[in-house]
């Protein structure tokens, strides 16, 4: 998977439920997807992102793993204090902001290695012990890529024992089952099954970023959440 900043939980729970779990920032960098950026709740109503800022590039061949940051912004207390009106209303709210302190104090310059330290440090806070690989530092010798889902197949191929490569169903259509069966790894989608709980408002707001469910649910609980899924 692309390397997310604080992504939704579905997100999470594939890295729960795989045995390895790979950073892939070797591919071209979109902007304004889930890269640089992620959704919390508004003070009110309604949801608003909070995000990383770049250092801006010309041309649009730009890797996602030569994206740097703009860390002449103060980016760090910009979401932080996006953060502050949660503090009435979610049980939470101090452990998440010691969290993120504890990865905001580190300095990055790109924007993989932030969202690679950030899933660790919430992986480690929710239980979950993994290390995740990058995909650009791995040093695998794979296969020439002729269509973008033989990414997937060829990394598979070039790890021992990698017989099953899972990914979120929204990728079904991406995806040519065949030449997976072919070579003996089988394809499959996790569908999870977000789980609505209680934002101490009136509409749900849902598949925000793991913030919004860590602040108002238990590890117990989100791990609960995490385990709801089906294999397509």
């Amino acid at each position: 998977m692309q390397p997310y900043f604080l992504p939704y939980i579905g997100y999470f729970s594939l890295i729960k439920h795989t045995d390895i779990f790979i950073l892939f920032d070797t591919v071209q960098f979109i902007r304004h997807g889930w890269i640089e950026r992620n959704r919390i709740l508004k003070q009110n109503e309604g949801w608003q992102y909070i995000q990383v800022p770049l250092v801006k590039k010309d041309g649009r061949d730009t890797l996602i793993k030569d994206v740097k940051i703009n860390n002449h912004e103060n980016w760090q207390n910009k979401i932080l204090a996006q953060l502050q009106h949660y503090k009435k209303k979610a049980p939470n709210y101090f452990k998440v902001v010691t969290l993120l302190n504890d990865i905001f104090s580190q300095k990055y310059e790109d924007i993989v290695v932030l969202n690679k330290i950030s899933l660790e440090k919430t992986l480690h806070y929710l239980g979950i012990e993994k290390e995740l690989k990058i995909f650009s530092k791995m040093n695998l010798s794979i296969e020439k890529v002729n269509t973008p889902d033989e990414w997937a197949l060829h990394i598979c191929k070039a790890i021992e024992g990698a017989d099953e490569y899972w990914n979120p169903p929204g990728g079904q259509h991406f995806f040519d089952k065949l030449k997976y069966d072919k070579n003996g790894i089988k394809l499959k989608f996790q569908n999870i099954q977000l789980t609505e709980y209680n934002q101490n408002r009136d509409t749900f707001e849902g598949g925000l970023s793991i913030l919004d469910v860590m602040m108002f649910n238990s590890v117990e609980e989100i791990n609960s959440m995490l385990d709801k899924y089906e294999l397509i």
